[in-house]
């Protein structure tokens, strides 16, 4: 469904992305782990048309995404949940999550079964679905963040660090959801330095080290290996 091929990308002389190649299988959960820096926004930002990969291949089924708009890509289907959540703190929840079907505005049956969607899988976000998005808590704010995505209707999800200053329980709840999400029926692409939990409920994994592709591999290898072990997980 996506596939990268020797995707490249700089700032300046600076080499954010060297290479990268990877793909994630119709209705597969696929980790991108990395440390700060290691390069997993700016692939997220490439894929999504932010940023314009320098050379390689993004395919997405059949389309080249290399040189469409973001717009287009989101129309498409590949929709991404940015690190640090990006929601206007003013807004109501509402409206934020509203934001997020800007691409399907003339379907108004279909915004609102997505809501509908949404409010079952975040239950406290219809509660205070008037409450300004600022007012809420780290991890209500996360979910707001994914249901805003979710309005989208991706058929790809990339999700960049979810789980980012959240307590260990919100953590625990917000990798449930993750996995609720891919179980019915969304790919999704999840960039995470909680290797752990992440490994826990993927299908396979890569690493990224320095804007390269480390090692890739499945959960299981990946949880046994001393050097993933070291970097992530600290045992």
């Amino acid at each position: 469904m996506l596939t990268l091929d020797r995707v490249s990308l700089s700032y300046g002389s600076f080499r954010a992305l060297d290479s990268v190649s990877l793909h994630a299988k119709p209705g597969e959960l696929v980790v991108l782990l990395g440390a700060n820096g290691a390069g997993k926004s700016s692939l997220f930002l490439t894929i999504s048309g932010i940023h314009r990969a320098a050379s390689g291949s993004i395919r997405f089924g059949e389309r080249e995404l290399v040189g469409m708009r973001p717009a287009q890509i989101v129309e498409a289907g590949l929709v991404q949940c940015p690190e640090g959540r990006k929601l206007f703190p003013g807004m109501s929840v509402l409206k934020n999550l509203t934001l997020g079907a800007y691409v399907h505005r003339k379907d108004k049956a279909g915004i609102q079964r997505s809501l509908d969607e949404v409010f079952e899988l975040f239950p406290i976000l219809k509660q205070k679905q008037d409450d300004p998005a600022g007012s809420l808590s780290g991890g209500q704010q996360q979910m707001v963040a994914i249901g805003r995505a979710m309005l989208s209707r991706p058929k790809v999800l990339l999700l960049d660090e979810p789980s980012l200053g959240l307590a260990p329980l919100v953590v625990k709840q917000m990798f449930e959801v993750i996995q609720r999400i891919n179980r019915e029926g969304t790919t999704v692409l999840l960039a995470e330095q909680n290797a752990y939990s992440a490994l826990r409920i993927a299908h396979r994994a890569y690493v990224l080290e320095r804007g390269r592709i480390a090692m890739e591999g499945d959960p299981q290898s990946l949880l046994n290996d001393e050097g993933v072990r070291r970097a992530y997980i600290g045992a």
